[in-house]
């Protein structure tokens, strides 16, 4: 599994590697990417079945950790900052706890070790994929067409935003959706066991507005993660690296 990455600037500098949530990509972090880029290295990777990296029908975390681990390699990338954000979050926690000589440092963004249950994501899913594609002339359109499905706007021109034209002007999904949608039982599970541990330096930045982590998360994140910090961005979603990027920056360069 080769997967695809962005260079989003900073050659020279320490390498920092970003990991995006689900149904997103490494396009989602281009601007974030580079405000980052000011003091790191910055790669941005698309997990297997996203963006531009290959599709496979198998889609856990240990294997999600070892495509990480093959791109590190085949990179020369000894250790790194390691940034995660939502499933990319559960990839990059469990990935330092398996292999801790590889982070020098983990910043996990709006998740916590847990098992979530998406009801509403599953719904979403549908929608996408009832999607008659054929006739399809414009995202403007998907978005139309998922409306009654898919209520909020945000998630609607976000979800579309994987849809890409066909050399033909056919649109198709860029993404690999149906095996996304099979593994989606399995991505909502806590990656980590009881014995997953990392001791390194650890910033974890959630989002006021968000649920995805609870005050009552932290003991759990602090047996993982005892060395873990905290920032709760006020005015922010589960997306503070967009919601209130300036606030998102200080917290990961305070370190």
């Amino acid at each position: 599994m080769h997967l695809f990455h962005r260079d989003l600037g900073g050659a020279g500098r320490p390498p920092l590697v970003i990991l995006h949530g689900i149904l997103g990509s490494s396009r989602n972090w281009q601007t974030a990417g580079r405000d980052l880029a000011e003091r790191y290295h910055v790669f941005a990777l698309d997990l297997r079945n996203h963006g531009a990296s290959p599709h496979a029908e198998e889609m856990s975390f240990g294997i999600m950790a070892q495509d990480l681990r093959d791109w590190l390699d085949g990179h020369g990338l000894s250790r790194v900052t390691l940034l995660g954000h939502s499933l990319g979050g559960k990839v990059a926690m469990l990935f330092a706890c398996r292999h801790p000589e590889r982070v020098e440092r983990l910043v996990i963004v709006d998740i916590a070790p847990k098992a979530y249950h998406w009801a509403g994501r599953r719904g979403e899913f549908a929608a996408m994929l009832g999607l008659d594609l054929g006739p399809l002339r414009s995202r403007g359109e998907a978005e139309k067409l998922l409306e009654a499905q898919v209520p909020d706007w945000a998630m609607r021109k976000f979800f579309v935003t994987n849809l890409e034209r066909t050399p033909e002007g056919r649109w198709q999904w860029q993404i690999d959706l149906p095996a996304i949608a099979a593994a989606l039982a399995e991505l909502e599970k806590n990656p980590l066991g009881p014995g997953d541990r990392f001791a390194g330096p650890v910033r974890v930045i959630t989002g006021e507005r968000s649920p995805y982590v609870q005050p009552a998360d932290r003991p759990a994140i602090l047996g993982h993660f005892p060395a873990a910090k905290f920032t709760v961005i006020a005015d922010s979603g589960h997306n503070p690296h967009m919601d209130a990027r300036e606030k998102f920056m200080l917290a990961i360069f305070e370190d």
